[in-house]
């Protein structure tokens, strides 16, 4: 059985590396081929340079990712093979609590993964983004982001890992249930104190000073019914020119937030067709349904978690000598991602659903779909996205329909409503 869950692992591990690249490859080849055309309904918008420079982005962005993913699997073989068998045997000797051998495993662990993801970052912040335009990063707010992201990544980590061993070793019969009720009342708090608490410490986020845009923003949310503590802009333009708009926070954190590059090249029209959209989601009980699949999901994940680190044959197929929980939850982390890579088309299939969903209500809420679609071909012209990518990596990994199916289907409601 030791040699069968190895042999899995290996073939699991060793298909997505092989799956993710030839992804990758059949969206560059493919982008290759047909990058030279404008699509119709982007006409007038781009020219050839423009399309080009999407070209170059996406291909040049995907290498990158690639290197960093096959790095990444790289460092995550070696941790499991070399370093881990021998950090539990030296814990495992240190005679302290569970807990601290829990934080100090997990710990190491993130340390070398973070230190070996670096130098991919800053090529990506600094050179790649710099190169098309986008980063506006200094060195001073990149090392001040990386020292708070430390921080705070340490302090929710630290959290979550001592309250699950506390549960493993004072509930050892029980301790799945309770790590699940601590984990949904986690997550739920952390949506709340997100925008308030967390947020604030990386940007500026200040009530919007468009009056104007505010009154029609202010309209849309009474139409809907929705009430946010505010409506806020964000200054992303000091680290990048990418732009975006969300919402974020539960009960009386729940806000609409604007980057202000986002106020400098849409128009009022635009942006408050992204916002429909968005608001489309909360109608939809998008985020919810999330929520409580996530929550369902979790419950059943930390059963199996907590019948599976209890036998010793996952132990003894990575020659680990000592039935440790964290060891236990290290392996059973592996195996679930390598799994939930093989399950993403499942997830990016709901999400396109719901993505449509939000468009069709964006449309209902203004009456008509070309604002909508004027931003989507800002956004993609400003963010230099593929406007020709491989259905099969489509189905694959996006979240999202691909730009030109989402605005065909955007000006078949309008044709729809003039011959309606």
């Amino acid at each position: 059985m030791e040699r069968f869950l190895l042999v899995l692992f290996l073939i699991l591990f060793i298909g997505r590396i092989v799956l993710r690249y030839l992804l990758q490859r059949l969206n560059i080849n493919n982008l290759k081929a047909h990058g030279k055309v404008i699509p119709l309904v982007f006409a007038g918008g781009i020219d050839e340079a423009t399309l080009s420079k999407m070209v170059d982005y996406t291909c040049d962005s995907s290498r990158l990712e690639t290197k960093g993913d096959l790095s990444g699997d790289i460092v995550e073989l070696a941790m499991l093979f070399l370093l881990v068998p021998l950090m539990v045997d030296w814990l495992v000797v240190l005679n302290i609590h569970i807990i601290p051998q829990a934080l100090i495993f997990f710990g190491i662990l993130a340390a070398i993964g973070g230190i070996a993801g670096l130098p991919f970052s800053l090529y990506d912040t600094f050179v790649l983004e710099k190169k098309y335009g986008f980063s506006t990063i200094t060195w001073k707010i990149w090392v001040a982001d990386l020292v708070k992201s430390l921080i705070v990544s340490a302090i929710l980590m630290g959290i979550m890992i001592s309250a699950f061993m506390a549960f493993v070793s004072y509930l050892p019969q029980s301790w799945w249930f309770w790590a699940w009720v601590f984990f949904t009342l986690f997550e739920i708090i952390l949506l709340w104190l997100y925008p308030v608490l967390i947020a604030p410490l990386f940007n500026k986020y200040e009530p919007i000073k468009d009056e104007l845009l505010k009154e029609k923003i202010t309209a849309l949310l009474d139409k809907v019914g929705l009430k946010a503590t505010g409506i806020y802009q964000v200054d992303a333009g000091k680290r990048s020119r990418h732009t975006n708009a969300y919402f974020t926070g539960i009960g009386k954190t729940k806000r609409i937030v604007l980057y202000d590059t986002l106020l400098a090249s849409h128009s009022p029209e635009e942006i408050v067709a992204v916002l429909a959209h968005e608001i489309g989601h909360w109608k939809k009980k998008h985020i919810l349904k999330q929520l409580i699949f996530m929550i369902g999901v979790s419950l059943i994940l930390l059963y199996l978690v907590y019948l599976v680190v209890g036998s010793p044959m996952i132990y003894s197929a990575f020659r680990i000598h000592h039935t440790l929980a964290y060891a236990g939850l290290f392996l059973v982390s592996l195996y679930l991602g390598v799994i939930r890579f093989f399950l993403s088309p499942v997830g990016a299939a709901i999400m396109r659903r719901y993505e449509r969903e939000a468009d069709g209500m964006a449309f209902e809420l203004t009456g008509t779909s070309q604002p909508m679609i004027d931003a989507l071909k800002r956004l993609a012209k400003d963010n230099l996205s593929n406007l020709h990518p491989h259905p099969l990596y489509v189905w694959f990994y996006y979240s999202h329909p691909p730009l030109i199916e989402r605005i065909d289907y955007l000006q078949t409601m309008d044709l729809g409503k003039k011959n309606g």
